[in-house]
């Protein structure tokens, strides 16, 4: 059981000793730690916390709140949350009765420097979350999980020689590509919602016009609509290629494209009208635009 306990506290892990010490937990390597926090002997009931290292952590504790931002992680019982550096979490365990059943891992960005996965860290989108979500792992999937903390824990349990970076980096990486395997194939059994999603955006995009959106934020950004879905940019722009096969912005010029293509045939507005109402501040950047996506000019395209 805990020694002792910890309420509302704001810590800044800067280092992998910042963590450890928090939890009361061993330092085996001064850049990485495998977490398991059945075996913490501090109790800390609620804190918030500043993140200069990347963690990932399977959680199977379900008396336990994490906040982003305003937004509540989705999370439920055996699913994965992750942080990155630079990002802030708040963390509130419900009852101080249980003991947290949550494994992880929490690395240094400088363990990566120079390696593969330092060049392609910002690959792994869930990285990137910036609102609610979260990896809902199956029960095979979690046995992957923590059979890879496994492997990197008894590298570091090995000591340190001159082959300890590279293989605690390319076991990390191991770990991440499955979590990125993990997080694609959430996409297809959240298939209804992804829909959903898309339609709601449908909406959005439409009503983005009608209301005069257009006037306060010119052109509308993947963060407008991913915001008003209640997603990250990132993950809404990976549903949106999931989806569509074009990335968001892409997607969102063409339907820019689709509005523009409508006013020129169906009204008598000029090119400069038209090129306000969409959003543009100036009627050469409309036409430099429309032509990158069509081949031609929008007085073109209006005579053909």
């Amino acid at each position: 059981m805990y020694s002792n306990s910890i309420f509302m506290k704001e810590v800044s892990f800067k280092t992998i000793n910042d963590y450890t010490m928090l939890y009361g937990l061993e330092t085996l390597h001064p850049l990485v730690s495998v977490i398991d926090l059945t075996q913490a002997k501090h109790i800390v009931n609620h804190v918030r916390t500043s993140y200069g290292l990347y963690a990932l952590y399977l959680k199977f504790t379900k008396d336990c709140n994490i906040k982003y931002g305003r937004k509540t992680y989705d999370y439920k019982e055996g699913t994965v949350v992750s942080f990155a550096p630079g990002q802030i979490a708040e963390i509130e365990t419900i009852t101080d009765e249980v003991q947290p059943k949550v494994y992880g891992i929490i690395f240094h960005p400088d363990i990566i420097r120079g390696t593969t996965l330092g060049n392609n860290i910002k690959n792994y989108h869930f990285f990137s979350y910036t609102s609610t979500e979260s990896l809902h792992l199956s029960e095979a999937e979690q046995k992957i999980f923590l059979e890879c903390l496994s492997n990197i824990n008894q590298e570091l349990e090995h000591g340190k020689d001159k082959h300890s970076k590279a293989l605690i980096s390319r076991n990390i990486e191991l770990l991440l590509d499955y979590c990125q395997r993990f997080y694609e194939r959430q996409f297809k059994t959240r298939e209804y919602e992804n829909k959903d999603v898309i339609q709601q955006f449908e909406n959005l995009f439409d009503k983005y016009f009608e209301s005069g959106e257009q006037y306060k934020y010119d052109l509308p950004t993947v963060r407008y609509f991913a915001e008003r879905v209640f997603l990250s940019p990132n993950y809404f722009g990976d549903l949106i290629k999931k989806e569509t096969g074009k990335s968001a912005q892409e997607y969102i010029q063409y339907k820019i494209v689709e509005v523009a293509k409508d006013k020129l045939l169906n009204s008598n507005k000029t090119i400069s009208e038209i090129a306000y109402e969409l959003g543009f501040r100036y009627p050469q950047h409309f036409s430099r635009f429309f032509k990158q996506q069509e081949g031609v000019t929008p007085t073109k395209y209006r005579h053909k």
